[in-house]
């Protein structure tokens, strides 16, 4: 697709609309990528978290799946342009905050995926350090070694973002079935050591009334859609591959409620077994194959998790920020160098800090998060379908004192509505009578910051394009 007049600090080749004819990713695609993105042990300790904070199975497969097709809603609606107009999230945000003020929310939502990409090499290095603590226990003595198996996936992350956006199709089409055999022949090994699934489903849950079930169910519910609202924001940068709207729409509904379900269910019930066979519910997989003195079957798992993990943090975790970090200066940073600075960044976010405890993982991580996110999403899918009624002019998108150019390349009136809905959200975290508007941090910054971006941009005499 050919672009006139594009300004040099707005476009580069990795920024530029996909055509048509080279658009080739199908529903098989799609549902492989959810797949491969789902089946990984962040999914796995969502789902084991919530046992262990005393859940039932049931409670914990509802607040899932649930809070999965919550956030598919706006997945699929950020996913339309995309597919449409063949272009990455930092351009298509472009129309709702200007061409310089793209960078905001893309850099919000890089730092994030940067927060994500080293949550998944940390969990990534420690699978190594427990494979070598089974095959080789004097190596793991050695000191150090657990930071050189963190540099060493570092390391394999680093080589597949080089070899570009193909290595990534491949790898998540091979890897998705792989998963998913390897996922249930584990649910089926540790059930069987608790005596079956009977004991393990019926294990109680420990909230005593509705009311302090739900106390923790809504904050829950949150963590549930954070989990996956980073991908919602920058879906474009997948969905621009699209051989049509409906290869990524069917793809997507097919693979992501399916996927997530069916492995946090593998999470719940493995978590809820080691209840049984050990006494508590250990929520961490590399964990709780520790404590089985079966080398082979720990090893076989271990290999296993690392590859979904190395699937997920590609593809989840490494395109967006690559295109945002691009997005900041086109004509210096390449898809491949942004990916080279998500690596570090991540290591800079000290991963190891935000998994200290399931509940540090999805009520502050997860749920502090959302809060950041849910504000962007809100504004975007305002700007998209209701200010602009899904017409962009693509053109305009690349370059300067455009239509989408506002008060020097920012639109203030977006900047504006998202930090209200940031602090709206936040204000939970410091002031203990309003904690439920941080409970609902994704829902309040969305719902604040689309009303008043509409608001503003109504009253501004803004018109479709």
């Amino acid at each position: 697709m050919s672009l006139t007049q594009t300004d040099p600090s707005l476009y580069n080749p990795d920024l530029a609309p996909i055509p048509q004819e080279k658009r080739s990713w199908g529903i098989y695609n799609y549902a492989s990528l959810w797949v491969a993105m789902s089946v990984c042990i962040p999914t796995y300790m969502l789902a084991s978290g919530l046992i262990a904070v005393g859940m039932n199975w049931v409670q914990a497969i509802v607040t899932i799946l649930l809070g999965n097709l919550i956030v598919l809603i706006p997945m699929l609606l950020n996913a339309h342009a995309g597919a449409k107009y063949g272009i990455p999230f930092p351009v298509f945000v472009r129309a709702s905050f200007g061409v310089r003020g793209a960078n905001v929310p893309a850099v919000l939502r890089a730092l994030v995926a940067c927060g994500w990409f080293g949550i998944q090499t940390w969990i990534g290095g420690q699978a190594i350090y427990s494979m070598l603590r089974i095959t080789w226990p004097g190596a793991a003595t050695l000191p150090g070694c657990s930071s050189f198996c963190f540099f060493f996936f570092w390391c394999a992350n680093m080589f597949v973002i080089w070899r570009g956006i193909e290595t990534i199709k491949f790898l998540e089409g091979f890897g998705a079935p792989f998963m998913l055999i390897i996922g249930f022949v584990l649910l089926l090994w540790v059930t069987r050591k608790a005596g079956g699934m009977g004991p393990v489903l019926h294990a109680p849950s420990k909230f005593h009334s509705a009311a302090e079930f739900f106390r923790l169910f809504f904050p829950s519910l949150t963590g549930m859609v954070g989990f996956w609202a980073t991908v919602a924001l920058n879906i474009p940068d997948f969905t621009r591959y699209a051989k049509s709207q409906r290869a990524q729409m069917v793809g997507q509904v097919l693979g992501l409620p399916t996927a997530m379900t069916l492995y946090s269910f593998i999470g719940v019930a493995v978590t809820s077994a080691s209840v049984i066979l050990f006494g508590e519910p250990i929520w961490d997989p590399v964990a709780l194959l520790g404590r089985f003195h079966q080398p082979l079957v720990a090893f076989i798992a271990l290999i296993a998790l690392l590859l979904a993990t190395l699937n997920t943090n590609v593809a989840a975790n490494v395109v967006s920020p690559s295109n945002d970090f691009s997005n900041l200066r086109p004509s210096l940073i390449s898809f491949r160098t942004g990916g080279l600075l998500t690596g570090f960044v991540g290591i800079l976010m000290m991963p190891w800090k935000l998994m200290t405890s399931y509940s540090s993982y999805i009520f502050g991580w997860l749920v502090g998060c959302s809060a950041f996110l849910g504000p962007i999403t809100g504004i975007m899918i305002c700007d998209y379908y209701i200010i602009r009624h899904r017409s962009l002019d693509l053109s305009e998108l690349y370059r300067r004192g455009g239509r989408y150019e506002y008060f020097r390349g920012f639109n203030f009136k977006a900047l504006l509505a998202l930090a209200a809905g940031i602090l709206i959200a936040l204000i939970g975290l410091v002031v203990p009578l309003f904690r439920w508007l941080y409970d609902y941090a994704w829902f309040i910054g969305f719902l604040v910051s689309a009303s008043l971006y509409w608001f503003l941009m109504r009253h501004s005499g803004t018109t479709a394009d």
